[in-house]
């Protein structure tokens, strides 16, 4: 197979870069390495560096939330280098160092950023083969490089490494094109090294924001309100001053307790005294679908072909029904945590957060300061899942260090991180749809409302649908949620996939139909069709009529170029209500695999946490006031929960890489869903599945 020549232009372009990153977050770059302007850096010398040992370091604006980032974009720089993968290092989320990015969100690592960072090895190789063929006087068609050095071929003694090449310079040789490797020629990407931030990690060596310390310290405590919008009328800290060191900052609404020790700042916070003013909201986790509905914006169009009405004469079997989805939050283990210091007029935060460049430039407009001024280093971070974007904390930690002048620490409590989380939204799903006298899909109307669109269009082949969408995450009208929403691990994918899956289920249910069988009858699209092959395959799956009594399920989902079928058997406490996951299957075709094991890791770990939304997560509120502060109210999925889960990564390497980090999780509340169904005959239509649900629902048969 032949390598492909690119241009660092083409690439740029056809990554989608000039047109996805906005202006507004342009930021000001260390000039000798980074552009002056939006977008990725052209010169290749903005993403590694070699010294003058050989060893190669990687520099990239994304950061390590533990979905292996560090270790996939070093097997990318090592293989396009051809240096081995152990001498590679990784810089990650470092503002002053690292080439400018949007953020570490939307599995955009590999799949968007890893062609850019490919290409910028695979040309600095191309000017290290130049260097080298002037150094030995050979031409470049008569060398060869491994393990970072260039050999003659026809005579190995004759050879210069790349340390010796560039002695811990810059390399100012520029080359015409760059060959990215084919994958038949790939050494190291679809192997699976040590995670690069392993050792670490398992030693307990890792350091996290909340883990940095400077000299003279000061831990903080801050005021919050009992309600989101609540405004301060009365304030007393007189009992909280008289506690020894401690130091009480107010700058407007804004009231903050610091002291060395977190402990005895958190005690003189309890000593405030503090009235606020809010207005009560008639909502609650109750209400809130019928309010959704009610105050929705005007939805708009995603997709229309054929004729409804048309359709629905056709339409011997009609089937119409409404899914739900409560708030769900982030709840990473690692609350929001950031350590700041202010120095001759420059700010230095410490911040776990998955936005490094756009949290510089909201510290700039926060403290009034050239962007210049502000660095932000991102150490590892305990999980973000879209909910660390906001990155509220940093700007707390900045603000309070300029107003001290001492380094601050932010770390935000669990009720904290309830109350300021950024939820996936609750949401409504309406679906009309309709079979012919053959049993085949002849018209779907499908309405979501507050979700948003990602994935609502519908995959099977349906002659006469209309997919409409009112609101989303990004795109709610002031007051329509009581408090902010956000991205949540494959932001609307979740609950569009719920809605889609369970109402193909109950049409092959009304059709008398195989559920795999009627999925495949009504597929054309040849990657998921060989996921739905390939998972009923290692699942073992046998053809059945709904309710088969089996307590077994299968859901399909596409999300960010991945295809993606998974199968589940469950079993469920009539008594208690419990839903007891016993088995997965996951198949999944994303593309060319960076890393088998990382994906693994990934599809893994996207179940275990779909088991929370599926079966126990929720918010519960009222009005404005968040009353989940802990996880003895809101339940993440425990470790006893873990089923038997089974993984097909599907071989496709001639297809771009696409995303891995999200597409696991998409499947899992409709695959629970139908396996209940196909357990009790009983069709559940609120997320999570919870056990008071459950036995609501049975008790109705």
């Amino acid at each position: 197979m032949k390598p492909t020549e690119i241009t660092r232009r083409e690439l740029l372009t056809a990554a989608g870069l000039y047109v996805m990153i906005p202006v507004e977050i342009l930021l000001a770059q260390e000039p000798e390495r980074l552009p002056a302007r939006a977008g990725y850096p052209t010169d290749f010398n903005a993403y590694l560096r070699i010294g003058p040992d050989g060893r190669v370091t990687g520099y990239a604006g994304k950061v390590e939330l533990g979905q292996g980032a560090m270790t996939a974009l070093a097997q990318l720089l090592a293989e396009e280098l051809d240096v081995p993968y152990e001498r590679v290092t990784m810089v990650l989320g470092d503002t002053e160092l690292c080439p400018w990015d949007m953020g570490t969100f939307g599995s955009l690592t590999v799949r968007q950023f890893g062609p850019v960072f490919r290409a910028a090895a695979a040309e600095a190789r191309a000017a290290l083969l130049e260097m080298a063929s002037e150094k030995l006087g050979v031409p470049v068609q008569d060398l060869e490089v491994r393990d970072g050095i260039v050999r003659e071929r026809r005579n190995p003694e004759r050879a210069v490494s790349y340390g010796e090449l560039v002695a811990g310079r810059r390399i100012e040789r520029r080359v015409s094109h760059a060959t990215v490797k084919a994958p038949g020629a790939f050494q190291i990407l679809g192997t699976a090294p040590s995670r690069k931030d392993g050792l670490e990690k398992v030693t307990g060596r890792a350091i996290y924001a909340g883990d940095v310390r400077l000299p003279g310290l000061l831990r903080a405590r801050i005021l919050r309100p009992p309600a989101h919008g609540a405004v301060l009328r009365e304030l007393d800290t007189s009992e909280a001053e008289k506690i020894p060191g401690v130091q009480i900052v107010r700058d407007g609404n804004f009231v903050a307790v610091l002291h060395p020790q977190w402990d005895l700042a958190d005690q003189a916070l309890k000593r405030i005294r503090a009235k606020f003013e809010f207005q009560e909201v008639p909502l609650d986790d109750s209400n809130i679908f019928e309010h959704l509905v009610k105050n929705a914006p005007p939805p708009h169009t995603v997709h229309q072909q054929g004729d409804l009405a048309v359709g629905e004469k056709l339409a011997q079997i009609r089937l119409e029904a409404t899914y739900l989805n409560s708030y769900v939050a982030h709840a990473p283990l690692e609350t929001h945590s950031a350590t700041a210091v202010v120095q001759g007029g420059k700010v230095t935060v410490w911040a776990g957060t998955q936005t490094p460049f756009r949290l510089k430039t909201q510290i700039a407009e926060t403290l009034k300061i050239p962007e210049q001024n502000v660095r932000v280093i991102t150490p590892y971070v305990g999980g973000g899942f879209g909910g660390k974007s906001a990155s509220q904390q940093a700007l707390e930690a900045a603000r309070l260090a300029q107003l001290t002048g001492r380094p601050v620490q932010v770390v935000w409590d669990r009720a904290e991180e309830f109350f300021y989380d950024t939820f996936r939204p609750a949401a409504v799903v309406k679906i009309r749809a309709g079979l012919d006298a053959e049993q085949r899909l002849v018209f779907w109307d499908f309405y979501v409302y507050c979700a948003g669109d990602r994935e609502a269009q519908q995959f099977y082949d349906i002659p006469h649908q209309r997919t409409l969408a009112s609101g989303g995450w990004g795109s709610n009208p002031p007051g329509l949620h009581p408090f902010v929403v956000g991205p949540w691990r494959a932001p609307s994918v979740n609950t569009n996939t719920f809605a889609r899956e369970s109402h193909i289920d109950a049409l092959a249910a009304q059709a008398g139909i195989d559920p795999v069988e009627f999925r495949m009858r009504h597929l054309r699209d040849p990657r998921m069709r060989r996921v739905l092959e390939a998972a009923a395959s290692k699942f073992g799956w046998k053809p059945m009529k709904l309710p088969s009594g089996r307590g077994v399920g299968v859901s399909c989902a596409m999300y960010l170029g991945t295809y993606t079928a998974m199968m589940a058997e469950i079993e469920i406490d009539r008594n208690s209500g419990e839903i007891r996951v016993q088995r997965v299957v996951l198949a999944q075709d994303q593309g060319l695999v960076v890393n088998p094991d990382g994906s693994r890791q990934q599809m893994e770990g996207g179940i275990m946490m779909g088991l929370g939304y599926a079966l126990t997560e929720e918010v519960r509120f009222r009005g404005r006031m968040v009353l989940d502060r802990n996880f003895d109210t809101y339940r993440i999925p425990r470790f006893s929960w873990m089923p038997r889960i089974e993984t097909v990564l599907i071989e496709n390497p001639e297809a771009p890489a696409s995303g891995c980090g999200e597409p696991p999780i998409v499947n899992v509340g409709a695959v629970v869903a139908n396996a209940f169904y196909d357990a009790t005959g009983v069709r559940l239509y609120q997320l999570p599945m919870t056990p008071e649900r459950v036995k609501q629902a049975l008790a109705k048969t």
